[in-house]
């Protein structure tokens, strides 16, 4: 955990996938970071680049995928929410929630993954 990271209260998160090449293909290109498939001890995932910040892993495990319970984990898209909504689209996702304000918090889309997973989408401005 990087040291900026340890004043953050969530500092990582697994996302369960039911097909890894699918979520590193939806995910690349939503986040515009670098999704690399790794393995360890026969076990394969794949990490979101997280150089500064939270990290997340996409882990296979289709069977405990349920969008509509659990925490809402919200990802950052700051400066580039619209292009992210379209690419949910475009890469297998679904926009369950058009771009919307959320007060002085900025704004947020909701999105169900190429996997079945409910997030929002957060960006400081609507661009």
């Amino acid at each position: 955990m990087s040291e900026s990271n340890a004043k953050n209260i969530s500092v990582w998160m697994d996302i369960p996938v039911a097909d890894l090449d699918r979520a590193s293909r939806f995910y690349a290109g939503v986040l515009a970071r670098k999704v690399e498939r790794e393995s360890y001890e026969g076990y394969s995932f794949a990490v979101v680049e997280h150089d500064e910040g939270n990290g997340a892993c996409l882990v296979p495990g289709g069977d405990t995928i349920a969008a509509d319970k659990g925490p809402l984990v919200y990802l950052n898209v700051d400066g580039r929410i619209r292009h992210a909504t379209a690419m949910v689209r475009e890469l297998g996702g679904r926009v369950t929630e058009e771009i919307h304000a959320i007060g002085p918090h900025g704004f947020r889309a909701l999105i169900v993954d190429s996997e079945g997973n409910h997030f929002a989408l957060h960006s400081t401005s609507d661009a």
